[in-house]
């Protein structure tokens, strides 16, 4: 049986021509999905980097995300990570295969 993190991937590859129409350049699992330890509550935490900087592709991609996992999102900008907290997300990223 596949984990759902293993999911989340695959549907995020399925997706990544979709993805990328929002202009994403780079786009990451990270959080308690990314180390297999979700719940059925848990939301979903992704790093995202974008080509140019919008407010509009960042909302859009947000709820383009929630409507096909059907969660809530949270979307970080890879430039506005804490630096306290920098190092342990990005050790823990999955790249989504594609993006």
């Amino acid at each position: 049986m596949a984990s759902n993190r293993d999911y989340i991937l695959r549907l995020l590859e399925e997706k990544r021509d979709d993805i990328r129409g929002f202009g994403v350049r780079k786009l990451s699992l990270f959080g308690s999905c990314a180390r297999d330890r979700n719940t059925t509550s848990s939301d979903l935490d992704f790093l995202v980097e974008f080509e140019s900087k919008s407010f509009d592709a960042y909302m859009d991609l947000k709820m383009f995300l929630e409507d096909i996992f059907n969660r809530k999102v949270d979307l970080v900008l890879t430039d506005a990570l804490k630096p306290r907290l920098r190092d342990r997300i990005l050790k823990e990223c999955i790249h989504a295969p594609g993006l």
